[in-house]
């Protein structure tokens, strides 16, 4: 269903959220990647993110479950952009980090867990994973989309069965304008047996 409504509106979801200025979400996550590192943008949406870390010099690949989302993001960034689920994505190399901007929250709150497990197999064993949410409790179906809402105590009940750890977390506003009344939960994750 989500998917469908990112294949059928993704020029107007492209044209809101192409140039929307995310630099203050990078600022937590990009210094903890090594110079040239390798990021994975999963669920790219427009490709926003994937291309400001392209031009910051990291090696980064990209995907989206929507096959009209991935061909404009392929477009703007200038990379292959894959089309697969968070489940379905596979790669034979490591990544320092995982970008997931507000893309893991169409995921069903009861298939979150695996998911993440899965995508944590593609973290390099030092690496951090960024994922966003609507901030609040519950799940909600809205205009054609599935929303998955955490705050810090479900975030952290969602994980026990991971293998991820919080590494930190923080509220933002929506980037949006307009919109900034509306709240997100920031977190980066890492292994949880990372300093062992």
């Amino acid at each position: 269903m989500t998917n469908s409504f990112y294949d059928e509106n993704a020029g107007d979801f492209f044209s809101a959220t192409a140039q929307i200025d995310a630099s203050d979400l990078y600022d937590s996550f990009l210094p903890l990647i090594p110079d040239s590192g390798r990021i994975l943008d999963a669920g790219c949406g427009s490709g926003r993110d994937a291309l400001a870390f392209k031009l910051q010099g990291y090696e980064v690949a990209a995907f989206d479950a929507s096959k009209a989302l991935s061909g404009l993001a392929q477009v703007l960034t200038g990379l292959p952009v894959q089309t697969c689920r968070f489940d379905d994505f596979s790669s034979n190399e490591p990544f320092d980090g995982i970008w997931a901007c507000a893309s893991l929250l169409h995921v069903p709150l009861s298939e979150l867990p695996d998911n993440l497990s899965h995508l944590s197999r593609f973290l390099s064993d030092t690496g951090v994973f960024y994922c966003s949410f609507k901030y609040g409790d519950g799940e909600a179906e809205r205009d054609g989309r599935h929303f998955s809402n955490l705050t810090e105590s479900t975030l952290a009940t969602l994980l026990e069965n991971t293998p991820l750890t919080i590494k930190n977390t923080w509220i933002s506003s929506d980037l949006r304008p307009g919109r900034e009344d509306e709240k997100w939960l920031n977190t980066i994750l890492q292994h949880k047996d990372v300093w062992r």
